[in-house]
């Protein structure tokens, strides 16, 4: 276990075959007054380098938790949290942070983009305090919005601004891209081509993604489908032939 001064940004991802984050015995409570809401309770998981995996579950069962725990947002009441074979101490905040700004992006169900600035300066936001980013235009390039580099939030539809949030999120080039609920609000057809974003960015990148859902049909198109269920993991299915984005029908 490194030291609460022992740099993570530092670290390389662990190479395929081992994990890149991994969970063991990860417990959170949260006390609401005299009440507490075990939102996990014991759980192991781990995300493999380079794969796409969805997360399952309805409301309240514990997956934007187990989320936020991965991507260091949030830390548990007890257990484990390893960046390759490094453990990131829960009371080590600033080690989070570096954790976090080094190896994380995320991509939220809003879209959060500063609507005074363009596309391009939405994403350079980031790209201007990466070590190693990209720059901005290619990014934007990345998830099909080269023609749109000038345009404000406002002149952007919801998915277009959807895409400009993903650009962001990988411009730092991320080991690892959480996503929650990234078409929780967007129509079927805006849906997959946001999807195909994040497919082509896990493929030709190798970003290893995990998009948490209830939407059981973009399962279909990961490597894994975890279903949690009570803050637990319930199951476990690997797909050997996931579909591309435009085939996914809900």
């Amino acid at each position: 276990m490194p030291s609460p001064n022992t740099s993570t940004g530092a670290s390389a991802p662990p190479p395929k075959g081992e994990s890149l984050l991994r969970l063991q015995g990860i417990t959170k409570v949260y006390s609401m007054g005299e009440v507490q809401v075990h939102a996990l309770r014991g759980v192991d998981f781990d995300l493999s380098p380079g794969e796409m995996l969805v997360l399952l579950g309805p409301s309240g069962s514990g997956k934007s938790t187990l989320l936020n725990i991965l991507g260091g947002l949030d830390v548990p009441t007890a257990g484990h949290l390893f960046y390759g074979d490094k453990e990131l101490p829960a009371a080590d905040r600033s080690g989070l942070t570096e954790f976090r700004r080094a190896h994380v992006g995320f991509v939220f169900q809003f879209y959060n983009l500063i609507p005074s600035l363009t596309a391009l300066e939405n994403v350079q936001l980031v790209t201007d305090i990466a070590e190693a980013g990209m720059p901005a235009a290619e990014a934007l390039e990345l998830v099909g919005l080269k023609d749109r580099l000038h345009h404000f939030p406002a002149q952007l539809s919801g998915g277009e601004q959807q895409r400009v949030a993903i650009a962001r999120a990988v411009a730092k080039r991320p080991a690892v891209l959480l996503c929650d609920e990234p078409t929780g609000a967007l129509d079927v057809k805006t849906g997959r081509v946001v999807l195909q974003a994040l497919q082509d960015i896990n493929r030709n990148l190798g970003t290893t993604t995990a998009i948490i859902t209830h939407n059981a049909a973009i399962g279909q198109m990961a490597n894994r489908v975890v279903h949690i269920a009570g803050g637990r993991i319930a199951q476990v299915e690997v797909n050997p032939n996931p579909i591309a984005p435009d085939q996914v029908a809900w």
